[in-house]
């Protein structure tokens, strides 16, 4: 749990970072993301040694054995002058990072030249993390050595102090990435929290689940997904189970590789060491995978349109668009495999558009598999983003139908206030729908004018497969009693003659 203090220390590193000249926030946490991983290696170096010690066998090493090498470590420079940090950092460190191999770093000469690693052979590939892997065309941006030194102090003071555990380490970083408040020019935009907690809670995901998320971002759906396995299931996994849950059970994909970075380093700091973090355009024809994953949970980008060209042509058979929103629930459908289960969030308009692209898709989901609930979102979800009213579609692919009755949600609230401020109220849907989804078989009394109700695959089908809460709910009116009219004009006489009466006391008073 963040606590204030966290915070205000979080804010502090944030403000010195603003002060230096760096103010958008993307950049700021590119900048973070790079000196916590090069603290984190440092870290993992001294377990190494600490393992070394204690059981006499010698280990593969991340830094160097040279002098220079070790000086490229946080704990032997973090003390130093600025000058002498900035110029490690900037001059050996990074660069090193940028070019690490099977989880090596470089060395340099007496001329400040690098040196490759030696026999790569020695080391397993898979040591390499994804984040190691996109930090080619990284760029180290802090502009003076006094920036620097404020960065590594208050970071030091924070993981010395205030962080416990890999579990704090996760909520710090999460804490960093709420204040990325601008969408992405494709319309893509960060997932609330306790959104993608209520979505990997109607989906509950197993230690032996593969799950994807095809339009990643910061990874916020994966790292949420293992939360929630580690918190039912880590007293009970075994070592194969364990393994799966460090590498192949998280896929992510994304065409921005500064958020491959921060995706990977997201995961890393939950103990996802190796996560399948890949540079793909998830709908275009670069992207071949079907049938593969258990799971996919995914908030798609909603304004972006494609090349037509580039659209994979499975894609476009199931919703002829450019339109990413469409495309996207199209490829949910070819990356799962049959019985996988799929939690995503849609704009309105795909639940109601009239073209035959949205038609299509709707249709492909009711006839073809298995449409479970439709939860219709207030607008003011993702604020300061943007006011676009948004719903969470739940389906398992079938390819052999199975929606017999559809199930509606009308959230009115989610625990914060629907304005640009998002302060915590007490109204808050999101445990009533978590308890009716897993108890479906209550819902089958309700009546259209309550919260949630059923409605039948066939006259959904009978609404050109109209997926809008809208259609289909019942407004129960309660008629209003008003005052008569004589009545009325009783009181506004009363209420002129009091106005009267304070004026000519008022009058007097002068």
């Amino acid at each position: 749990m963040i606590t204030g203090v966290i915070k205000n220390k979080v804010d502090k590193i944030w403000t010195d970072i603003w002060a230096g000249g760096i103010t958008n926030p993307l950049t700021v946490i590119e900048q973070l993301t790079y000196l916590m991983f090069i603290r984190s290696l440092d870290e993992k170096e001294l377990e190494t040694e600490e393992f070394e010690n204690m059981t006499g066998e010698k280990m593969d090493k991340i830094f160097p054995q040279s002098a220079v090498g070790q000086s490229m470590r946080w704990s032997k420079f973090k003390n130093n002058d600025p000058r002498e940090i900035y110029d490690v950092i900037s001059r050996r460190v990074f660069p090193a990072i940028k070019s690490m191999k099977h989880g090596r770093l470089p060395d340099f000469n007496e001329q400040g030249e690098m040196v490759e690693a030696g026999d790569d052979s020695a080391s397993d590939t898979q040591n390499e993390t994804a984040f190691a892997r996109y930090m080619s065309d990284a760029m180290f941006l802090i502009p003076t050595p006094q920036v620097l030194q404020k960065i590594i102090t208050g970071l030091d003071d924070l993981y010395e102090h205030d962080i416990a555990d890999r579990d704090m380490q996760g909520d710090l970083y999460e804490y960093m990435l709420g204040k990325l408040a601008t969408a992405g020019q494709n319309g893509q935009f960060r997932t609330p929290k306790h959104i993608r907690e209520m979505m990997v809670e109607l989906l509950q995901p197993t230690p032996d689940d593969t799950i994807c998320d095809p339009a990643c971002g910061t990874a916020g759906f994966l790292v949420s997904a293992a939360e929630y396995i580690r918190k039912h299931y880590e007293d009970t996994m075994t070592a194969e189970q364990w393994e799966h849950f460090a590498g192949d059970a998280f896929t992510g994909f994304d065409t921005d590789r500064t958020m491959l970075r921060i995706s990977a380093m997201n995961l890393m700091l939950h103990s996802i060491s190796h996560p399948e973090i890949d540079y793909s355009d998830s709908v275009s024809k670069q992207n071949q995978i079907s049938d593969r994953f258990t799971i996919c949970l995914a908030n798609p980008p909603f304004k972006g349109t494609v090349d037509a060209e580039s659209i994979h042509d499975n894609l476009k058979a199931v919703t002829n668009t450019k339109k990413t929103e469409l495309l996207f629930l199209a490829l949910f459908l070819r990356m799962l495999k049959k019985g996988g289960r799929c939690a995503c969030i849609v704009p309105d308009g795909v639940l109601f558009g009239s073209s035959k692209a949205h038609k299509a898709i709707r249709k492909e989901l009711v006839e073809n598999h298995q449409l479970r609930a439709v939860i219709s979102m207030p607008s003011g979800m993702f604020k300061p983003y943007a006011g676009v009213s948004t719903a969470v579609l739940v389906f398992t692919k079938t390819g052999a139908g199975g929606t017999e009755n559809v199930w509606f949600y009308d959230m009115k609230a989610d625990g914060f206030s629907l304005d640009d401020k998002r302060s915590e109220v007490a109204e808050n849907d999101i445990p009533d729908i978590i308890e009716r989804f897993h108890h479906l078989d209550k819902e089958t009394d309700r009546q259209r004018t309550e919260q949630s109700f059923f409605v039948p695959k066939q006259e959904i089908a009978d609404n050109d497969y109209d997926l809008s809460i809208n259609k289909y709910k019942k407004v129960e009116y309660v008629p209003v009693e008003y005052p008569s009219t004589t009545e009325l004009m009783a009181d506004l006489h009363e209420l002129e003659m009091e106005i009267t009466a304070g004026l000519a006391e008022l009058e007097g008073m002068l």
